[in-house]
Parts: structure tokens; C-alpha cells; sequence
């Protein structure tokens, strides 16, 4: 389908934030993949959070998610990106149909578009705020790769500043679609972000060094979002101010899951990698925390691996 460059939102941020040589994309995410042990665990996976920072920095670390995406059971994925330049209270969709990557064009789930505008709870992202944004075109890239050859759609979702109340009813709006193993949720975070640019440098001296007290106040927030504990997260971030750039995402997240857990399935988030892009020792320093976690829905018969077992 080649559209015209209206419908089409080209990979802006290839070339400076990751390369934009498909093959050296590929042996890249091939590396990163690799690198990630199996695991025993083969319960579907649901959902993900995973970084969205410079490839070289937080690719390692989003490939302990994607490794859990099995693109066999996977038809359309929901791709949820906090909005860093753009102020919105709400949440918009984006209005091409194509998102193009180094490794292959990614087509957009137009009729779920339509379906979700007609909530009347979203707006249309213009195509400038749809190409500045990195925070979900940085996940385009595995997405194209791990679903390659395979029949899927995308739904993507810009999450603006949202209060409590907006996170739960989106939470709700979404939970539908959670609650069917077809689709597939991916939220994009970052963690921490600590430094004098990002004015922010809470530290407390009893964890040990800086970088430690930095582990020590993400995994606060970790262990929150583990626990499914949207109010307890909302509380977190009031008490620490922790930098959390797609904290709104998160917490939609969060809410979704708690709404879906109405129906039969054990919801279960299970963060699988953490790591910072450098060790802060001195306040001069700064660094950014990356988090990966995976979603599962236990109780969840796997109907595949149930039938084969019988034969």
C-alpha cells in the first residue's frame, strides 16, 4: 500500500536515534534478543512496558520484553506512548494509516481508530505531533521485527497529562480489549530520569551511592506496578516527584488491568529487566532508568498447548 505522504508517518527519529539500515537494525535486535534467556514460563503474554530511549541505550533492555511477544497469537497491538512536546489532557489517535520503519511498514487498525473516536473520549494527533513524537515510534521497530510476516494491525494511542480520574475511565474504555488474546497491549516508559537537566536529584544517602538511591526509588515504583496497585502508584508519584516520563501510560495501564480482572483471568505484571544508562556517583552526573515487564493473564487456558498435549 503506498498512500500518499499524508497518510503515511515517516520514521523521523531513524538516522539519530536508531539506525536507520534495516539489516543493521535487524542484527541489532537479533543481538539483543539473543541475549535473553527462554523462559520456562509459557503462559501468554499480554502486554508489555518497555523504554523507549537512543536504540543503543535501551534496546538491550526492551528486549527482555519482546521476547515474551509471541507474534502466533497476536492480531492487533495497542501501543501506548506518554506525549513529551505536545499538551493534551486526553488522549489522541493518530490519523495515517501506514507507520514506517527500517524494517518494514507497520499498518494502522483504522476501523479500531474509527471505533475508539466514536467514544467521543480522544482527539486526532496532527502529523507534525505524530512525527515529533519519539516515545512510540522507538518500539516500532521491535514490533515490525517480531511480528514480521505475520497478518497484524496497530492502534496507536498518544496518553497526555491525565488526571486520576481520566486514567481509570480510559483504564475502563480499554479493558474490553485486554480482556481478548488477540490483542496486545505495549506501554512505553522510561524510568528515572536524574540530573540537574532533568531537575531532579532526590537522593537519599542510607541506600549508598547515588545511583543506588536512584534503584532503590524505582523499584518503589516498580513494586507498585507489580503489585497492580494503580492507587498506591498515583500516591508514589505525589510523595517522590520520581521522573517516570510515562507514568499516565502506566497508570491507564494499571487501570485497565484492574477493570478486566472483573472477568475470570489472573492478571499478572512481572517487571523482567532493569538497568541505567549510567551510574550516577556525584550530583553533577545524571542518568535515565530503563524497566521492562511482562503481562500475563494466568488461569488463562492456552488452547493450543492444551490440544497438543493430548495427542
Amino acid at each position: 500500500v503506498m498512500g500518499s505522504r499524508s497518510t503515511r508517518r515517516s520514521a523521523s527519529h531513524a538516522g539519530s536515534w536508531y539506525t536507520d539500515d534495516g539489516d543493521e537494525l535487524k542484527d541489532q535486535m537479533n543481538d539483543w534478543l539473543s541475549e535473553v534467556k527462554e523462559s520456562s514460563k509459557q503462559k501468554p503474554c499480554r502486554g508489555l512496558i518497555g523504554p523507549h530511549a537512543g536504540f543503543s541505550y535501551s534496546g538491550p533492555t526492551a528486549a527482555f520484553a519482546y521476547k515474551h511477544l509471541d507474534p502466533e497469537k497476536v492480531q492487533r497491538i495497542f501501543l501506548l506512548g506518554p506525549s513529551h512536546h505536545h499538551y493534551t489532557e486526553g488522549c489522541e489517535l493518530t490519523a495515517c494509516q501506514i507507520y514506517e520503519t527500517p524494517v518494514g511498514d507497520i499498518q494502522i487498525d483504522s476501523e479500531m481508530v474509527k471505533q475508539l473516536m466514536d467514544t467521543g473520549r480522544f482527539e486526532t494527533m496532527s502529523h507534525k505531533v505524530d512525527e515529533d513524537e519519539h516515545s512510540m515510534e522507538m518500539h516500532l521497530p521491535y514490533i515490525a521485527h517480531r511480528m514480521k510476516g505475520k497478518d497484524f494491525t496497530l492502534v496507536p494511542i498518544l496518553v497526555g497529562n491525565l488526571s486520576v480520574d481520566s486514567e481509570i475511565a480510559y483504564g475502563k474504555l480499554l479493558a474490553p480489549y485486554l480482556s481478548d488474546p488477540r490483542n496486545f497491549f505495549i506501554i512505553s516508559s522510561d524510568f528515572c530520569h536524574w540530573g540537574k537537566r532533568f531537575r531532579f536529584q532526590w537522593y537519599e544517602k542510607r541506600h549508598g551511592a547515588i545511583w543506588q538511591s536512584i534503584e532503590k526509588l524505582d523499584r518503589m515504583g516498580m513494586d507498585l506496578i507489580e503489585k497492580l496497585d494503580a492507587p498506591g502508584f498515583a500516591q508514589y508519584l505525589k510523595s517522590y516527584r520520581n521522573t517516570i516520563c510515562g507514568r499516565h501510560p502506566i497508570a491507564v495501564f494499571l487501570n485497565a488491568i484492574l477493570a478486566a480482572k472483573q472477568q475470570k483471568a489472573k492478571p499478572t505484571l512481572e517487571f523482567v529487566r532493569y538497568a541505567q544508562s549510567n551510574r550516577c556517583k556525584r550530583s553533577s552526573d545524571s542518568s535515565v532508568s530503563y524497566a521492562s515487564a511482562v503481562c500475563h493473564f494466568c488461569g488463562e487456558v492456552d488452547e493450543e498447548s492444551k490440544s497438543s498435549t493430548k495427542q
